[in-house]
């Protein structure tokens, strides 16, 4: 269970540096909120619109695919996308 979501965080990390112009700024990781898994994907804020898509597309299919993954192992897994602005301010808090 818990390896589907190691692969699961090193896919989302895979698809978000090939979308993105800031490769190196992508960080990806985990965490557990009750009995959910949560895998919290933080790029660039000038990346912010290339990993969400039009109409948050990109961000909506992401989802997708990690969802179904999760379901396979009877695992509820969220993708959460923040920008590095975001975690400053969070973190500045």
């Amino acid at each position: 269970m818990e390896s589907m979501v190691i692969k699961m965080t090193n896919l989302v990390e895979m698809i978000a540096k090939a979308l993105v112009d800031n490769p190196d700024e992508v960080k990806v990781s985990r965490s557990q909120s009750g009995e959910d898994d949560v895998i919290t994907l933080q790029v660039a804020s000038s990346d912010m619109g290339k990993v969400i898509g039009k109409q948050g597309r990109i961000a909506k299919a992401l989802r997708t695919v990690v969802k179904a993954a999760g379901v396979k192992d009877n695992q509820n897994v969220n993708v959460e996308i923040v920008s590095d602005a975001e975690v400053a301010e969070e973190t500045a808090e």
